[in-house]
């Protein structure tokens, strides 16, 4: 569980760049995806898009199920869904067999969501990355806007390696090795500094918040 207070000082004590993101940002308001399919759901359709096309794909898909409401389908309505319908909300060939492996694991209890919780960082990984399409990247999104988890460390995104360069005036794109490194510091709350790494990023780019 994530104790906002305790990892803002923390952050703030042991890195002086982190406390200047951390005062441009303001503070930490992460938003939460708690039904636990969904949020896979989602983190396939975001998979290699930018945000705004994953978005707006992303709101088509929902619209064929609640129109107006935005929400997300269960495993047993997607599954039921036809192809074409997929293929006109924008939904790739390549991201509709992801989806149904998803929805067949899901519906059958092969993919115990109820239980994620009680499982470790790297149990819930194992777990996920048995799933057509979701690997670590994916199952590591999960872990963060799902279960909350406060200690977890994306090397592999891409937003926060371009935050890390942008932040830490970088000369040159960090490799893993460094992004481990500078991230020791910020031990048991790596999943804090990767919000505000987001929001960092966001903000030198123009966007909104995440």
């Amino acid at each position: 569980m994530i104790d906002a207070r305790a990892a803002v000082t923390h952050l703030k004590r042991v890195d002086p760049a982190m406390k200047r993101a951390i005062g441009r940002v303001g503070p930490f308001r992460m938003v939460m995806v708690p039904n636990r399919f969904g949020a896979l759901v989602r983190a396939i359709l975001h998979q290699q898009l930018a945000l705004k096309a994953a978005q707006s794909i992303t709101r088509r898909f929902c619209q064929l199920y609640a129109p107006g409401d935005g929400r997300l389908p269960s495993p047993e309505e997607l599954l039921r869904t036809p192809r074409r319908k997929l293929r006109a909300a924008g939904v790739s060939p390549q991201k509709m067999g992801y989806l149904r492996d998803l929805a067949a694991h899901a519906a059958s209890g092969r993919l115990p969501l109820h239980r994620l919780r009680r499982m470790s960082d790297e149990q819930v990984i194992e777990v996920l990355t048995d799933v057509k399409g979701i690997g670590r990247w994916t199952a590591e999104m999960f872990l963060i806007f799902s279960l909350g988890r406060p200690d977890v460390w994306a090397v592999d995104d891409l937003g926060l390696q371009l935050a890390v360069k942008d932040l830490y005036r970088l000369r040159r794109h960090p490799s893993e090795a460094r992004m481990r490194a500078l991230a020791e510091p910020w031990r048991p709350w790596r999943t804090v500094a990767s919000w505000y790494l987001w929001q960092w990023r966001r903000r030198t780019i123009g966007a909104g918040p995440l």
